[in-house]
């Protein structure tokens, strides 16, 4: 593993202080740590003894050890050859888009820790906790569509708007032990971060759906789920943040397996009663 992939991966065993640190160093990674030690805890707001712990439990006896296996890591980075094809296929733009977004899948496999997804589906997963789903700008409509279907597998779920008062009035009922999934992704908004922070005060279990550059509110965050966003476009693309969505969802569903199919044959009942939807026509 990488410097940065075992940095990534321990953030769910590291203290507030210690998470803070690597947000920020993963947040500009590599340049954030090629400083002195002085100037990085600055910028992370965090004490000296802090960076120290938070490299020692990635292995290093200290500072000085860590910025120097780095800078070699980096070096090696550099020195890599680029290596062209000779005869590259000019792609169709949407076979191009699509090759990036496969790309971006592959990437968020690699980032996102196995542990990670684990523990936060089974967080998902225990009927004793209520579920809080929140969004933002540009992901309001992943937290919905999780929130949605969450409510098929379990009881006990809320979607939260980042609107106005909403995610305020929600702390108001949270309890210590439910679980708040906040999305969040550049640019960064202070709801979330402010939502996560004060959730976690209140002792819930807070999962963030974030990007691979990390989300401010990861500093307050119990499991870090990091997708790769970024496109050659004037926009990100969200297709790696559906996926790890879907991809929960069918987790939770397998650790709720008896209860599901009861669900889904009592709410087909009252679709059928309200007749909310029109029956499919077989044949022609």
């Amino acid at each position: 593993m990488t410097i940065e992939q075992r940095m990534r991966a321990s953030l769910a065993s590291l203290t507030r202080a210690e998470r803070q640190a690597a947000t920020h160093i993963l947040s500009h990674f590599p340049m954030s740590a090629l400083g002195s030690i002085t100037m990085l805890a600055s910028a992370a707001e965090v004490s000296a003894p802090t960076i120290v712990r938070l490299v020692q439990k990635l292995g290093f006896k200290g500072y000085a050890e860590y910025q120097a296996a780095l800078r070699t890591e980096v070096g090696r980075l550099l020195a890599a050859p680029l290596v062209l094809p000779d005869h590259e296929p000019r792609l169709h733009p949407m076979q191009s888009f699509a090759a990036q977004a496969i790309a971006n899948i592959h990437a968020t496999l690699d980032q996102i820790a196995t542990g990670e997804f684990d523990a936060a589906a089974a967080l998902l997963a225990d009927p004793a906790r209520h579920v809080a789903v929140m969004g933002g700008r540009l992901t309001h409509a992943h937290a919905d569509y999780m929130a949605t279907l969450l409510r098929v597998i379990r009881p006990g779920v809320t979607y939260v708007s980042d609107h106005l008062t909403d995610w305020q009035q929600a702390l108001l009922d949270m309890r210590p032990g439910d679980v708040v999934v906040i999305f969040d992704i550049r640019r960064y908004e202070a709801n979330a971060v402010h939502m996560a922070e004060l959730a976690a005060q209140q002792g819930a279990q807070v999962v963030l759906v974030t990007d691979h550059w990390l989300s401010p509110a990861a500093g307050h965050a119990h499991h870090t789920l990091p997708c790769r966003i970024d496109m050659p476009a004037a926009w990100d693309s969200t297709v790696t943040i559906l996926l790890l969505v879907e991809a929960l969802l069918g987790r939770v569903q397998g650790h709720c397996a008896d209860q599901v199919q009861d669900r889904l044959n009592r709410l087909e009942d009252v679709f059928a009663k309200t007749r909310i939807f029109r029956a499919p026509k077989l044949g022609r």
